[in-house]
């Protein structure tokens, strides 16, 4: 009998030490969820009251500046949208393309919505959310290349000068599968283009929307001439800081959502297949 009972008071011993183990150890995951949450740019966003959507202004028709200093563009409808649905003021912060990433990594702002492409190299450092957008590479070309250059491969050579922007995926098309053109790197892609134009370089590689919207602009002279079938794939997507799956999850939710209510295709419509917008820059 005394065994019996020595026995007993082992096992409700043991019983109760467990429950006691498994209660902390739920509390304990849900005490790590809870910090999760709360470090969350979401709830930051949200107990802020402001959306900072940081960006480089100049990539048309994704973010850039009118006549009266205003930003206007793709990104800039869409970040305005988000800060909408989130509730929350719009905060711009114009920020130059080789300090973006870590300008986001040092919380100068929330979100890089910049048409940024989605590369391994980036995705190291930072998170992205689902593509909006898939375009690529094209070439403006120098009319006196006409008949000459029907391909990127045919830039292939030492006697050509191939510009791009400096820090983008452009300039790695050219140093990845020009690499024996000359290279010359710009702060802008207006620059570069330029540049064609002007004669003083045989090719500009770029993103097929700016490309094709400088074409718009200038081509009319008929000093330059555009090879418009993109040779890289390259998905544009928003970029935060790693470790927020809770933003991630929002993010990729909302784009499924304006994707589906006519949101998404109403501002396509406007910056991409629509170029009325021009005159508010020129």
């Amino acid at each position: 009998m005394k065994n019996y009972v020595i026995l007993s008071i082992l096992i409700i011993g043991l019983v109760v030490l467990f429950t006691g183990c498994g209660e902390k150890e739920q509390t304990e995951k849900v005490n790590v969820r809870l910090e999760l949450t709360q470090q969350s740019t979401l709830d930051k966003i949200v107990a802020s009251g402001e959306l900072r959507h940081g960006f480089e202004a100049g990539y048309m028709p994704f973010e850039m500046t009118d006549k009266n200093g205003a930003f206007i563009g793709f990104d800039i409808d869409m970040g305005k949208k988000m800060a909408e649905a989130l509730g929350v003021k719009w905060v711009p912060v114009n920020t130059a393309w080789d300090g973006i990433i870590p300008s986001l990594m040092t919380d100068k702002f929330d979100i890089i919505m910049s048409g940024m492409t989605v590369t391994q190299e980036r995705n190291i450092k930072i998170n992205f959310a689902d593509p909006y957008i898939v375009i690529g590479q094209a070439i403006i070309v120098n009319s006196k290349l006409k008949g000459k250059v029907t391909s990127y491969k045919d830039l292939n050579d030492s006697a050509y000068t191939v510009v791009s922007k400096l820090g983008t995926t452009g300039e790695q098309a050219v140093k990845g599968m020009i690499p024996k053109a000359t290279y010359k790197a710009f702060e802008t892609e207006s620059e570069g283009a330029m540049e064609v134009l002007s004669g003083n370089a045989d090719a500009f590689v770029y993103d097929l929307p700016f490309a094709e919207l400088f074409m718009t602009q200038r081509g009319g002279s008929g000093s330059i001439f555009i090879l418009n079938k993109p040779f890289t794939y390259e998905p544009l997507a928003w970029a935060i800081n790693k470790g927020d799956p809770d933003f991630l999850n929002w993010l990729n939710n909302f784009m499924k959502q304006i994707r589906n209510d006519g949101t998404y295709d109403a501002i396509y419509d406007k910056w991409i297949r629509n170029d009325a917008w021009l005159k508010e820059v020129e």
